[in-house]
């Protein structure tokens, strides 16, 4: 009986149900085994469907394996997308952390199966295919952002590569490790990207906005929009009043630094003058010895002559 049950139960599956099927567990088994560790023929037993279905629907390995990385790839762009809509780079940059590694928590297989080079026959591109369309994306804030601090805006594409890159290769790594926790190691990549080295934040941490906007529960929908907005207000307020003083900050240093120039040029000037007075003092020195010592070498050939004068031969 149970023979018999089972084959109806998988006629009642309709062609759009098998598709998905074989897609979840094709995806599974290219997550654990790659491209090349996985078969048509074990994809199709999982399924407990004979190859030609499979075949039916993807036209072979290589057809499945396109559609589950096309649907991790277009996953994972939308969140990235969704999160660099914030108004503030600072915003971007958290949500953007977040959403990458929330898609790591919640698409772990997913992401084993991106972070692989893709087979060549596959027709899908290759994990860095997928990090330059992010890039690309980040681009184009990074540009505004530059031409806004008066840096040049054609270097921003050079930017959104180390800041993407920087970001995957830590996802790749938190992929296994997992920890520590994901708002966490935000906070850190975010740290590091938007304080550098030289200003690293000892204690770090993701900003209210950002942590909303990746899958927190939200507030009632129009009370939240409303403080979202007024926390973003704030903060967009907070962050000018902050380059503003940083800006001033550099004023004073420039100053400082001209200042102190300028009593260097003074010194050196007012030792050089030093110098040269000496010199001369002791040229005068010289030739005060000089003239001494020809008078009292005329002084010596006339008393020479007078005695030879008071004593003839």
């Amino acid at each position: 009986m149970g023979t018999v049950t089972e084959p109806r139960s998988r006629r009642r599956m309709s062609g759009a149900e098998r598709r998905e099927q074989l897609i979840s567990i094709s995806r599974t088994l290219f997550a654990e085994k790659g491209f090349d560790g996985t078969s048509i023929e074990e994809i199709a037993a999982t399924a407990q469907v004979s190859k030609p279905v499979v075949y039916e629907h993807f036209g072979g390995k290589e057809g499945v394996y396109a559609v589950v990385v096309d649907r991790e790839m277009q996953k994972l762009l939308g969140m990235i997308t969704e999160a660099l809509s914030a108004s503030h780079a600072l915003i971007k940059l958290e949500r953007a952390a977040l959403a990458l590694l929330r898609y790591i928590e919640e698409s772990s297989e997913g992401f084993r199966i991106l972070v692989r080079d893709s087979h060549a026959a596959s027709g899908t591109g290759t994990f860095a295919s997928l990090i330059s369309e992010i890039a690309s994306q980040v681009e184009d804030v990074l540009a505004d952002e530059f031409a806004g601090r008066g840096y040049d805006p054609k270097l921003a594409p050079m930017y959104a590569q180390m800041l993407v890159g920087m970001v995957a290769l830590t996802g790749q790594w938190w992929l296994d490790v997992r920890k520590p926790g994901r708002e966490e190691v935000a906070a850190h990549l975010v740290n590091l990207a938007w304080n550098g080295l030289t200003g690293l934040n000892p204690t770090p941490s993701i900003t209210v906005t950002g942590s909303r906007g990746q899958g927190q529960p939200p507030k009632p929908r129009a009370s939240g929009e409303k403080e979202l907005r007024e926390f973003e207000k704030a903060r967009e307020k907070e962050f000018k009043e902050a380059e503003k003083q940083r800006q001033r900050e550099l004023k004073e240093a420039e100053k400082a630094r001209v200042r102190e120039l300028k009593e260097r040029e003074r010194l050196l000037k007012e030792a050089e003058k030093e110098r040269e007075r000496l010199l001369k003092e002791a040229e005068k020195a010289r030739e005060r010895e000089e003239k001494i010592r020809q008078r009292e070498a005329r002084l010596a050939e006339r008393a020479a002559r007078l005695e030879q004068v008071d004593h003839p031969e």
